[in-house]
């Protein structure tokens, strides 16, 4: 019988948040455990957890692992639901996004306006031909970030709508990696809002890019964290990777 000597932290997002009852809770096991003992421990305890275990992600100290990954003392182990591909403003893709697909979905006859921005790919960066980008990004807080985004921008600005839509993966030279579309009844608002939201979404949304180039490939460097999300302690750590 193998005695219990490591001590984790297991986080939980979404629907199995609300199955367990918990954002996180400790959780002893033995020595040499790995993530298949974490999943049959939860899915032992709560049945239901096995209608989604051939759905749900895990990821170990932020990075995604698979079930036969040994496990550590302190590690920290997410279990995440599927990606729903977002609530009702905010969107995670990996096909070409739709802008024009998107614009018209979100005009009314009452708006005046419709700003439409577009983060493109180029073909360069500092002097260096750039080949292609790949984005990855922390799925779920990435899809709650954009959404709560909106959600501030109809609050703080005069406008009637708003949509983010992001795309992760492989993109090349000319693609769309993120679209924003705003439309209010002035310009303005519209313009002011939409401008707010991408200068935003690049410093507090976790998503990262990197560059490939003929010579190699590194990650994008980053715009430091507001400082209410670093938190004193860490004043200089930076978003590693930007739009």
């Amino acid at each position: 019988m193998r005695s219990f000597a490591m001590e984790i932290r297991v986080l939980f997002f979404g629907v199995l948040k609300d199955l367990v009852g918990s954002r996180g809770e400790p959780l002893n096991l033995p020595e040499g455990a790995t993530l298949s003992d974490v999943l049959e421990h939860y899915a032992a305890r709560i049945p239901k957890l096995r209608d989604f275990a051939s759905s749900i992600a895990i990821s170990v100290n932020q990075e995604y692992a698979a079930l036969d990954t040994r496990l550590n003392a302190d590690d920290e182990v997410a279990l995440l639901p599927p990606v729903s591909g977002g609530g009702a403003r905010a969107s995670i893709v990996r096909e070409a996004i739709d802008t024009e697909g998107v614009l018209r979905a979100i005009k009314r006859p009452e708006d005046g306006a419709a700003v439409v921005f577009e983060g493109v790919v180029r073909n360069n960066t500092r002097g260096r031909q750039t080949r292609f980008l790949e984005y990855e990004a922390y799925e779920t807080m990435a899809l709650q970030e954009m959404e709560r985004l909106c959600e501030r921008a109809l609050a703080q600005f005069s406008i009637r709508e708003a949509r983010i839509i992001h795309r992760l993966g492989h993109m090349e030279i000319g693609e769309t990696s993120v679209l924003i579309v705003v439309a209010s009844a002035h310009r303005g608002a519209a313009f002011e809002a939409c401008r707010w939201l991408i200068d935003t979404l690049k410093k507090t949304v976790p998503i990262w890019k990197k560059e490939y180039f003929r010579d190699g490939a590194v990650w994008a460097d980053g715009e430091p964290f507001p400082g209410e999300i670093r938190g004193l302690e860490s004043s200089h750590t930076e978003k590693p990777a930007s739009k």
